[in-house]
């Protein structure tokens, strides 16, 4: 896959990246550049990763998405789907919950807080028992804050996109919840890009809807779903790109997003749309 070629361009010191497709009528393949079993700090693509968890421990009965967590009227879908009224990192709520879309760390180490309460284990535990060891993320791990703070590789993350494409740990039920707008209408804030008046969030993972500009290409779909990482990390899936194909892509660099804003922000667009021609004229 010749799109995989832009990252050497890319300004950083290191760079892994790779590529999901899965074919509608076959297995998934993969295909790597760089260093696919480097590990990095992966940020916020550790959101992806907990509310995955978090849904897990909800079919599992040991709690409900319809459960009170943290300020009174907020729940545990408000907190996953950013919409539980807390701020980027503040244990003090900043508006009702329901009411905007505000980005927060906070709200997402409180689901994982919940969590770790009702399955009586840390939340580190219950992540790697839940989600790491079944998918075989071997190279992977939490060591701190369960909104930003797993270490993952490349080749790991390819892993979770499979079960995020076809889900093994989770009902087909739950997973499209997940990665369908949640508190579709609520105005808000992507980090790093601008406000929104309709800021499509799902569970844990963020929905391009009609964004614009935006981190993903211009020939993702709508559908199409995600997480960027202010270590200057990103992923997403696609399911309606490209009729008859999932798509996954994943890039993973050890420069912080805030140092590379502006480049980061062409970069991955490119090569969202270079992936997808790619598969198109294949």
């Amino acid at each position: 896959m010749q799109a995989l070629d832009l990252v050497d361009s890319w300004p950083v010191d290191h760079v892994s990246a790779a590529v999901v497709l899965a074919p509608s009528d076959a297995a998934p393949t993969l295909v790597t550049h760089g260093d696919a079993n480097r590990n990095y700090r992966i940020a916020s693509l550790t959101k992806p990763l907990t509310a995955w968890a978090t849904l897990i421990a909800v079919e599992e009965g040991l709690l409900t998405l319809d459960q009170a967590v943290g300020q009174p009227g907020c729940t545990l879908r408000h907190l996953l789907a950013h919409a539980g009224g807390y701020s980027f990192d503040g244990s003090e709520p900043i508006a009702a919950p329901g009411k905007r879309r505000i980005y927060s760390n906070t709200g997402i180490e409180l689901a994982a807080e919940a969590v770790a309460a009702a399955a009586q284990m840390t939340f580190a535990e219950y992540l790697a028992e839940a989600v790491l060891r079944p998918l075989g993320m071997n190279d992977s791990s939490l060591r701190g804050s369960p909104a930003h703070q797993v270490w993952s590789t490349a080749a790991d993350l390819a892993r979770f996109a499979q079960e995020l494409m076809r889900p093994r740990l989770l009902s087909a039920a739950t997973a499209a919840e997940a990665t369908s707008p949640v508190f579709p209408d609520l105005r808000g804030t992507v980090p790093g890009l601008g406000t929104y008046p309709r800021c499509s969030w799902g569970l844990g993972v963020e929905i391009h809807g009609d964004k614009a500009p935006h981190w993903m290409g211009r020939r993702n779909s709508p559908q199409a779903f995600g997480h960027f990482g202010g270590s200057g990390t990103m992923m997403w899936v696609d399911r309606d790109a490209v009729p008859g194909y999932a798509i996954a892509v994943i890039a993973l660099t050890d420069r912080a997003f805030d140092d590379w804003a502006a480049e980061a922000l062409q970069a991955w667009p490119a090569l969202s749309d270079a992936v997808i021609a790619d598969v198109v004229a294949a």
